[in-house]
């Protein structure tokens, strides 16, 4: 019901003055109230107010693409003062991101922020989306997240609140999924939608994975495929396939949480999460970051079904050319690649996943455990080549280079030679430790089983042992009895420690032990005992 007395004040008041309180651009009465009697500045709305909404529709660029271009944001900082408290471990100097304060010997604050406009049209989902593209950052810094705060501007006065409800509840609930409270927030009004979250989380000080700390050698390892720009801006035209948009929002409402639970106990080098500069603006920031070239294969970087035909088809969003003006000064190319995948490596990504830069002899293993996490397009994407300046060659064609660095032996005898196997590559423990069977014979010592096979062996040992319906103790208590089993004297060892370190007691492990004996009979636990006897 309309309060005439209120509105008489009001406008009246906005007369006086000869602009509209409300927005001093216009004038009293305003072109709305003459046409719809209705007058904001007094509180009044339409009661037709839209719910259903395609909310792409009502912004200019979609998700992580409206944000302000690294060329742009360049300039600005490079203006402001530089942040020298020393309890600030991680700031502004590399891009990084989120920031990271040191408040005791083994405690850190990591903090970051994320806000952008929807990319999908359905309220609830773009603020799932939101959500789980705030947490990454905290995730690919390797840091867990305790607190959020949620960020929206929404125009209230043009769509009914349920809209803006159902964006908070879908960030809310992707929240929970992730463990992590909402403890508060901040609104205002905007003639654009945009939703985010203030995410605040903790890690240990010396644990911490930013984007600079790639090394030569290293493998890069990406979780998730790229094309959700492209799509989102085809969807905003008319030229996506609703099987297309489908799929992206599948991929944007994963957490990132799990793939950083795999990367934290793989050692990465470095880490960052692809968003809204596309994975050439972070890579770039990597290679800067670390002082390296990294070679891209681009025919193995996962791609949305779709993506490359759209982008054939001149499909091309403007946050595409704001991310060229960039990183394309960094790029070189290298045998044939095409345009479209080309403009590809430049789309902008919302809620994207991990790039990592992992040590070649861990990539594999790293990849089969992230796809058994639930990261099925997970893949070795590229390497890191030599120190320089910073500079990407992006490199046509699907193989992989195959000069490998040579790999150190984890054991050695001058006298006696061994065969050499990393304990990676037979098992799952972290960190490897050296795994060796001396089995030299009087002709002479056998070769080294290495290389390719060792290595998808190994990666094959690591998926099976990876947590799964059962638990790693579950499992290394199982290892230890089929090890016995075997007769595996290294292994028998190399397991017992392995079942310890994941918490099995000694009378958990006896059990285990004896049931390979009720299998085996008298001569396992004979063996068993010559183990014993012998240390």
């Amino acid at each position: 019901m309309t309060d005439r007395n209120k509105r008489r004040r009001i406008m009246e008041r906005s007369m006086r003055l000869g602009h509209c309180i409300c927005n001093p651009r216009q004038a009293c009465p305003c072109p709305e109230f003459r046409e719809r009697n209705i007058c904001r500045c007094a509180g009044e709305r339409p009661e037709d107010m839209p719910t259903d909404v395609a909310l792409t529709a009502l912004v200019e660029s979609a998700g992580c693409a409206s944000k302000i271009s690294q060329s742009d944001l360049r300039r600005v900082l490079a203006g402001l003062p530089e942040v020298t408290n020393p309890r600030v471990l991680v700031g502004t100097g590399t891009c990084d991101d989120a920031g990271v304060y040191q408040l005791t010997d083994d405690l850190a604050l990591v903090q970051s922020v994320d806000v952008f406009t929807p990319n999908v049209d359905d309220p609830y989902t773009f603020g799932q989306i939101a959500a789980a593209n705030s947490l990454s950052d905290v995730y690919a810094m390797g840091g867990q997240a305790l607190t959020a705060l949620a960020i929206i501007a929404f125009p209230i006065e043009d769509l009914s609140h349920r809209v803006m409800a159902e964006i908070i509840r879908g960030g809310m609930d992707k929240m929970a999924e992730a463990g992590v409270p909402v403890i508060g927030g901040h609104s205002l009004k905007d003639h654009e939608t945009k939703f985010g979250f203030a995410v605040t989380g903790t890690i240990h000080p010396q644990r911490i994975i930013t984007n600079a700390g790639a090394q030569v050698g290293d493998a890069l390892v990406l979780t998730k495929p790229l094309g959700t720009g492209v799509i989102s801006f085809a969807a905003q035209v008319g030229r996506a396939s609703g099987e297309a948009v489908q799929a992206i929002a599948a991929s944007m409402t994963q957490l990132n949480r799990a793939a950083a639970e795999v990367m934290v106990e793989a050692g990465v080098h470095a880490a960052t999460d692809v968003t809204g500069f596309g994975l050439m603006g972070h890579l770039v920031e990597m290679a800067l970051g670390a002082g390296v070239t990294i070679e891209i294969v681009v025919d193995r970087v996962p791609r949305f079904a779709g993506a490359l035909e759209l982008l054939a088809e001149g499909v091309i969003a403007g946050g595409i050319e704001r991310n060229l003006e960039y990183a394309e000064d960094y790029e070189e190319l290298s045998g044939e690649v095409p345009e479209p995948l080309r403009l590809l490596m430049y789309d902008p990504q919302t809620s994207g996943g991990l790039l990592m830069a992992v040590a070649p002899d861990r990539a594999e293993a790293l990849v089969a455990r992230l796809r058994a996490a639930g990261y099925a397009h997970a893949a070795i994407i590229g390497r890191v080549t030599e120190p320089s300046e910073g500079q990407i060659i992006l490199r046509g064609g699907a193989d992989m280079p195959q000069e490998d660095p040579v790999e150190e032996p984890c054991c050695s005898s001058e006298t006696e030679p061994e065969i050499e196997v990393e304990l990676e590559s037979c098992c799952c423990s972290a960190p490897p430790e050296p795994c060796c069977a001396s089995l030299a014979t009087g002709s002479g010592a056998l070769p080294a089983l290495s290389g390719a096979v060792a290595q998808r062996f190994g990666a094959f040992m690591n998926a099976a042992t990876a947590d799964g319906a059962l638990t790693l103790k579950q499992k290394e208590l199982i290892i230890v009895a089929l090890s016995l089993l075997a007769k595996c004297e290294p292994c028998v060892r190399t397991h017992l420690k392995a079942a310890r370190e994941a918490g099995c007691s000694d009378a958990e492990i006896t059990e285990a032990l004896w049931l390979a004996v009720s299998m085996g009979g008298a001569p396992l636990l004979a063996f068993y005992n010559s183990l014993s006897d012998g240390g």
